[in-house]
C-alpha cells in the first residue's frame, strides 16, 4: 500500500531502484540522471515498444517505464507515476545485500 503522505517522483524512483536487481539498478539510475534531451526520446521509444508488445523482444513492461521517464519532464504525469512507483515498490521484495 502506498504511503499516505505526499509522493515525490524522484524519491519513489530512488526507493524503487534500491529494490531492483543489480544490472537494472545502474541502468535505471543512468536513465533517471540523463538530461531531458535523452530521457524524452527514450520514454517515447519505450511507450512505442510497449504498444507493439505482440512482437518478439518487446513487452508490455515498456509502457510504464516509458511513462515514468516522461513524467520527469511532464508535470501532470508526476503524481500518478509516483503513485504507480510506490505501488510497484510495495510489491517487490527487498533486495538482499550481497556481502
Amino acid at each position: 500500500m502506498p504511503p499516505d503522505g505526499p509522493l515525490d517522483l524522484n524519491q519513489e524512483l530512488d526507493r524503487l531502484t534500491e529494490r531492483l536487481p543489480r544490472p537494472f539498478d545502474s541502468w535505471m539510475k543512468t536513465l533517471n540522471d540523463a538530461p531531458a534531451s535523452r530521457r524524452v526520446p527514450a520514454g517515447v521509444g519505450l511507450i512505442a515498444g510497449g504498444i507493439f508488445s505482440f512482437l518478439p523482444v518487446l513487452g508490455i513492461w515498456m509502457l510504464p517505464l516509458g511513462v515514468v521517464l516522461l513524467a520527469k519532464d511532464i508535470p501532470p504525469l508526476r503524481k500518478p507515476s509516483a503513485r504507480m512507483l510506490a505501488w510497484a515498490r510495495s510489491k517487490l521484495p527487498a533486495r538482499k545485500s550481497q556481502g
